[in-house]
């Protein structure tokens, strides 16, 4: 019995023992949070590092002042943003046209070249323009190369800055007609330039759908 009672105290002891270190652990582990907490904030409140934003792009927002000619046609153009402003004359893609570009271009595939071949096994039944020809007509089409008809008289440079997207959803016979409709869908003012996006799309005569849809975008210097 006096075994029994004495393997009794020691449980009942080691329990305490237990307790109590695990009291004294918690409160040391307490006190060293709110000490690396008071560290961390003095550390973020110190001068020098207020210099840095751990959450934020670290290159500080600038505000672009615009030149008095970039603000004027800013206003110009939000006048017409989404409004067709622009619609061609018809022009005839013919042949020769199809085979110059062929050259130029090294493109010789005969759905293109080869009239007789393409009666006899095409699905159009004859040649139809590539559809970078059609995509490089864009220029002509909505007359923005005559320096006569200069749609941006105010700017002291326009340059073609490249393209969104493009798509080619119908063919060109030819032999067909084409022209080209427009309209600026986004306009982004610079400091002393304007950033102008235009769709412009390439009909063809006859058909319900557009040989050309693509996004041209223009830089306009002043």
């Amino acid at each position: 019995m006096k075994v029994i009672e004495f393997i009794k105290d020691k449980k009942v002891s080691l329990k305490q023992n237990n307790a109590e270190r695990r009291a004294n652990w918690e409160a040391k582990y307490r006190d060293l949070g709110t000490v690396l907490n008071n560290k961390f904030t003095n550390t973020l409140n110190n001068p020098w590092m207020s210099r840095f934003n751990l959450f934020e792009d670290s290159t500080p927002e600038t505000i672009v002042t615009l030149s008095p000619a970039v603000e004027k046609m800013q206003k110009q153009l939000e006048l017409q943003l989404g409004e067709e402003n622009y619609v061609g004359e018809w022009r005839c893609i013919d042949q020769h046209c199809i085979n110059q570009f062929a050259e130029v271009t090294g493109d010789r595939q005969w759905i293109h070249t080869d009239p007789e071949r393409a009666q006899a096994e095409s699905p159009f039944k004859t040649t139809i323009a590539h559809g970078f020809l059609t995509l490089s007509l864009i220029p002509s089409l909505t007359d923005s190369v005559t320096p006569q008809n200069n749609p941006y008289p105010e700017a002291k440079m326009v340059v073609n800055y490249g393209l969104n997207q493009v798509r080619f959803p119908y063919p060109v016979k030819a032999g067909c007609r084409v022209r080209a409709r427009s309209r600026i869908v986004a306009i982004t003012p610079m400091k002393r330039s304007i950033e102008v996006v235009q769709e412009v799309s390439i009909e063809v005569e006859n058909s319900r759908r557009p040989a050309c849809i693509a996004e041209t975008v223009l830089r306009l210097y002043f």
